[in-house]
């Protein structure tokens, strides 16, 4: 992560932001079923708002939970899909530190409460919600977003037979205050809340045609093929196939090669210096080619899959790639994964078979 100047510490005071709510679509700048790296694009041209960020995965088996990007200073998170890293689920866990503006009004911060009246009256009658009796929580529902309002004991029964008479006022003239607040993609009819219901938010389908994500088959010691936009790239081919291909890399550097100074007891440390090779830096496709540096031909091909907390994490995006074996079995990298035990699949190279 990026030092900055003057950072402020966690947790000391700062007004509450305004963020522009968009049921359905997002929150502010961040928009449901945009890529982790697009977030990280707008997070570092925000330094001064976002600047106490938290990423949060886990590390044992990267695939199994979501990459978490929380701003605890500000009260909420993004919840970005594993597989595919694209943001489906903005969760605002604490409402007095998170300033809402929908159409002309505002909800939520240190001076405007969050009621279920205040809610309803924003947003207009809805269908009732869902009443979770375990949890003691009261979800209400609109497409592409949810409120969640704790239910104290007492007033249990004002949710009769999982229901209750909206807008939610209790006996003592009070209304409940929201705790949670959830934002996700509106083209499907999914009820997404707290608990079991926070795994229904999925990102949305991709355009038609989108680059990203695309699948990438990689015939070994052949080719690459790619699916959206028909590319083939084998081995052998020259950097002006590459570029009438894929166009300008993103990157050119010579490769890197580690030497142990073994005759010399004087210095015995290592030294890095530079051979002939070069890559190409595909880093919108997760891609890396590897170009022999005396016959220009492709000998390498180096897959990134974005794997957090590596060195290289949110430098390339994730390549969706599937690797077709001798025996005409398929692998993607998640399977790959999922059946080595322990394995952090970081980048896959693939090597032409006349090496």
């Amino acid at each position: 992560m990026l030092q900055r100047p003057r950072r402020r510490c966690e947790g000391t005071a700062m007004g509450a932001i305004v963020l522009d709510l968009r049921p359905g679509l997002g929150i502010g700048p961040f928009s449901i079923g945009m890529p982790i790296c697009e977030a990280f694009a707008q997070i570092e041209q925000q330094p001064n708002i976002y600047d106490v960020v938290h990423v949060k995965y886990y590390d044992e088996e990267p695939l199994k939970l979501d990459i978490v990007i929380s701003f605890p200073d500000h009260g909420f998170h993004l919840r970005f899909d594993p597989w595919s890293q694209r943001l489906r689920l903005v969760e605002i866990f604490d409402i007095k530190r998170l300033q809402m503006r929908y159409a002309t009004s505002l909800i939520g911060g240190p001076s405007t409460l969050a009621t279920f009246v205040a809610v309803y009256a924003l947003f207009g009658p809805t269908f009732p919600g869902i009443y979770d009796k375990d949890r003691g929580v009261y979800t209400l529902l609109y497409p592409g977003l949810s409120f969640a309002f704790p239910i104290p004991n007492q007033y249990t029964d004002c949710c009769h037979d999982g229901e209750a008479e909206l807008p939610l006022e209790f006996p003592d003239g009070t209304t409940p205050v929201t705790c949670r607040v959830s934002i996700y993609d509106s083209s499907t009819d999914k009820k997404v809340g707290v608990g079991s219901l926070m795994d229904k938010a999925s990102a949305p389908p991709l355009p038609i045609g989108s680059l990203y994500m695309e699948e990438v088959h990689v015939k070994l010691g052949e080719e690459l093929y790619f699916t959206v936009g028909g590319q083939n790239i084998p081995f052998g081919a020259s950097p002006q196939d590459v570029w009438t291909e894929l166009g300008r890399p993103c990157g050119i550097h010579q490769k890197q090669v580690d030497q142990m100074v073994i005759h010399s007891g004087l210095d015995p440390r290592p030294r890095t210096t530079l051979c002939g090779d070069y890559f190409y830096n595909y880093f919108t496709r997760g891609l890396d080619i590897l170009f022999d540096g005396q016959t220009h031909k492709i000998k390498k091909f180096v897959l990134h899959t974005n794997y957090p907390g590596h060195a290289d994490f949110n430098s390339y995006i994730k390549c969706n790639f599937v690797i077709f074996a001798s025996d005409c079995k398929s692998f993607s990298d998640s399977e790959v994964s999922s059946r080595i035990y322990g394995l952090k699949l970081i980048a896959c190279f693939i090597f032409s078979s006349s090496q």
